[in-house]
């Protein structure tokens, strides 16, 4: 987290004026520099009445008056500005239309405008206009203009353009020193010797902390570490370079020192974000947050995220409160504060972590908040998806605790003596219905409203391109929170290399997507659209979702094996048997690891600022299988259910016999056991079905030994079928 902003109103002095005129016009200035905006706007009036067809003078009173109000009629700067744009009949997509050099402070303050109003690409169009025309600019107004762009490229997660755009700063510094080098001969060359020393050392530190910047996004730990020894020795321990070196240690994992690193830096002398436009104290927060998050510590991270979330609305009361207690309206926060607010990518973090540990619910409401502002997100709307999936998906103890229990398997017991009887579970996916007259595009964390979010997901995904790519990342898009603030740590942050910043799927408050892991999300959403629609009992949407995913040029093991068991599904419900059995087949399972997934980061400072990495000590469901083995087990379960619709009952018991020895006895699945109870009762093995009632188990455990001379005769054990996801039908 450094500073990133540029100051706003830029003044120009125009040429080509009489003495008089030119004498006004410097005075006009001198006073606007001492910070006396009436004195200043009287000689401007003044100027004005002598040339009246200038706008350059209107232009500077609009900025005088800006400053005058603290900063605060933004909104009015920024119509001004765009009056006088049309009165110049010049437009900036016209390259020609900035030959004249003296209308670029007019374009500058636009950027600058656009910039703060979190409008970058506006800004960024601007910027690159009047970096055409760099030469002719004083190296002052050309520096500023460089470090705009930089700022915006950064933000944009365009780390190569902003290392091209320092290297020319780097050129400016040394032709400056040249200049400052041949004026100490003058007169006056001690005054702007001082000046010029003064301006290029503040912009040595502050390139070498966007190098820094740059090298995070980009990935580069050498160059970062060779970087970040050149800001410890301009900035010393300063926050912004204590915050730097902590993104960079916990991008490498040091999670341990990048705690200390932020605990040593000494947030208190850090100006406010009235001078600064940052919060550093809501981005410590946020960044101890990310980085508990990555070490798998969620619920200290969520502690973090709530007091990042506290410190910027404190933050914000501040800059919206005159000090009499009343709200002021938006324009009347300082135009460089308005970047402070950092409220929507912090409740992204915070949805994110909660999502994580287990609170669905909490994590909805957090980001659909989150979702008003990043709406073009895909990740963001799977993300909202899986909120509704986990808070409708229920829970069970066998879930909870690992172990299949007799609770799974009967609901209740009527009667006694002779005349009770046992009432066993129905089918366990339920879906949550809500009010009928409710509509399902309104908010709430259900499975029609999931529907809608993985629909939005779909759409905002770009289309399928050829498969060229070489990268080989095989996990879906994974959780994350982070920020995309300066100094804040980018648990995403994604390299950008070469031509390939084109094509990078852009997600704020996450980092860029690349082309690999666009294909990854798109799985992870077609995965999620088929359960959603079983659900639902949209059959047809589910099956077809289920195909798209099985035709994925690099689909995960994980998701290829849940797409054949959703097709499947989908084509059981549609009476498609056969068709079911194929994609039923174990042979079709080959790999089911679901591997550490990397993908979003938030805005405030890491996750997201700026990374967000799944945790290591994150468990794979309990209803998930843990190998390859389990995962064939599964699908001859649910064969064996198949078969069972077919009335072929003997191809049920084979293919349940067989997933039963591939298995220990507490890995069965209670819908398997299930099935193998309706199994005995079709043989008429009442008796039988109950004792695997009773016992819980396919096979029975109670196996009496018999002594050699024993005329009783042995009992063998019978093994019966079970499914794993329930398709049988009353």
């Amino acid at each position: 987290m450094t500073d990133t902003e540029q100051n706003e109103g830029k003044h120009d002095m125009s040429s080509g004026m009489t003495d008089q005129e030119s004498e006004m016009a410097a005075n006009a200035y001198e006073l606007f520099v001492a910070g006396k905006y009436n004195e200043s706007l009287r000689h401007l009036d003044a100027l004005q009445e002598l040339n009246k067809e200038d706008y350059k003078i209107a232009l500077n009173k609009a900025v005088v008056e800006f400053y005058k109000s603290g900063q605060t009629t933004t909104g009015n700067l920024k119509q001004t500005l765009m009056v006088m744009k049309s009165q110049v009949h010049t437009a900036t997509e016209d390259v020609d239309g900035l030959d004249d050099v003296e209308n670029s402070l007019l374009y500058y303050n636009q950027a600058i405008v656009h910039y703060h109003f979190r409008q970058y690409s506006e800004a960024i169009s601007i910027g690159e206009k009047l970096y055409q025309f760099l030469e002719p600019f004083e190296e002052k107004f050309a520096q500023a203009v460089c470090f705009l762009l930089v700022d915006l490229y950064l933000l944009t997660f365009q780390p190569e353009k902003a290392l091209h755009l320092l290297a020319v700063l780097d050129k400016l510094s040394v032709q400056g020193s040249n200049k400052n080098y041949k004026v100490e001969n003058n007169k006056d060359g001690g005054n702007q010797k001082a000046e010029f020393s003064a301006m290029f050392e503040a912009a040595k530190s502050k390139m070498h902390q966007y190098k820094v910047r740059a090298y995070i996004q980009m990935k580069s730990s050498k160059a970062c570490k060779r970087e970040i020894k050149s800001v410890m020795n301009t900035a010393g321990n300063s926050a912004p370079s204590l915050f730097l070196k902590s993104n960079f240690e916990y991008l490498r994992g040091n999670y341990r020192k990048a705690v200390k690193l932020l605990n040593s830096s000494n947030i208190a002398e850090h100006p406010g974000p009235i001078k600064t436009g940052e919060c550093v104290r809501c981005m410590f927060w946020n960044n101890l947050g990310c980085i508990h998050f990555a070490m798998g510590k969620h619920n200290l991270g969520i502690f973090y995220f709530k007091k990042a979330l506290q410190e910027n609305d404190h933050t914000c009361a501040q800059l919206g409160d005159g000090g009499n207690g009343q709200a002021k309206k938006f324009t009347g926060i300082p135009m460089c504060a308005l970047l402070a607010n950092k409220r929507y990518e912090l409740l992204y973090n915070c949805g994110i972590q909660l999502l994580h540990i287990g609170r669905p619910l909490a994590a909805f409401e957090c980001l659909i908040e989150a979702v008003q502002v990043y709406h073009s997100n895909p990740r963001l709307w799977l993300r909202l998806a899986e909120c509704c999936i986990a808070t409708n998906k229920g829970g069970s103890e066998q879930e909870s605790k690992g172990l299949p229990c007799k609770k799974g398997i009967v609901q209740s017991i009527v009667g006694q003596g002779y005349h009770r009887k046992i009432v066993l579970a129905s089918q366990s996916m339920q879906n949550t219905i809500y009010s009928e007259g409710q509509s399902a595009a309104i908010p709430v964390a259900s499975m029609e409203f999931a529907a809608i979010c993985l629909r939005n997901a779909l759409l905002l995904l770009p289309e399928h391109q050829q498969q060229d790519s070489k990268t080989d990342n095989s996990s879906k898009s994974s959780s994350q929170s982070g920020s995309t603030e300066s100094g804040s740590e980018n648990s995403d942050a994604c390299s950008v290399k070469g031509q390939e910043a084109d094509r990078l799927l852009f997600a704020a408050p996450s980092s860029p997507l690349r082309k690999q892991e666009v294909e990854n999300l798109r799985c992870s959403i077609l995965a999620c659209s088929a359960y959603v629609a079983l659900a639902l009992g949209d059959n047809l949407i589910a099956l077809n979702h289920a195909e798209k995913l099985l035709q994925q040029a690099k689909v995960s093991g994980s998701l290829k094996f849940l797409g054949h068991l959703y097709a499947a599904e989908a084509l059981i419900s549609l009476e498609r048997i056969s068709d079911a059995i194929m994609h039923l087949n174990p042979d079709n399972v080959t790999d089911v690891s679901i591997g550490v997934l990397t993908s979003e980061q938030d805005p405030a400072g890491s996750d997201k600022g700026d990374e967000t990495v799944e945790s290591t000590g994150k468990q794979t469901p309990l209803c998930y299988p843990s190998s390859v083995t389990s995962a064939r087990a599964m699908m001859l379960f649910n064969l064996g259910s198949t078969y069972c619709l077919r009335s072929e009952y003997d191809k049920a018991r084979k293919c349940l016999q067989q997933a039963a020895s591939m298995l220990n006895t507490k890995e069965i699945p209670p819908e398997a056991i299930l099935l193998g109870v309706y199994l005995e009762l079709q043989n008429g093995n009442t008796h039988l079905a109950l004792q695997i009632i009773k016992r819980n188990q396919l096979l029975p455990t109670a196996v009496q030994r018999v002594s050699p001379d024993s005329r009783k005769k042995p009992v063998h054990p019978i093994q019966l079928p079970s499914s794993f996801t329930q398709v049988q039908r009353k």
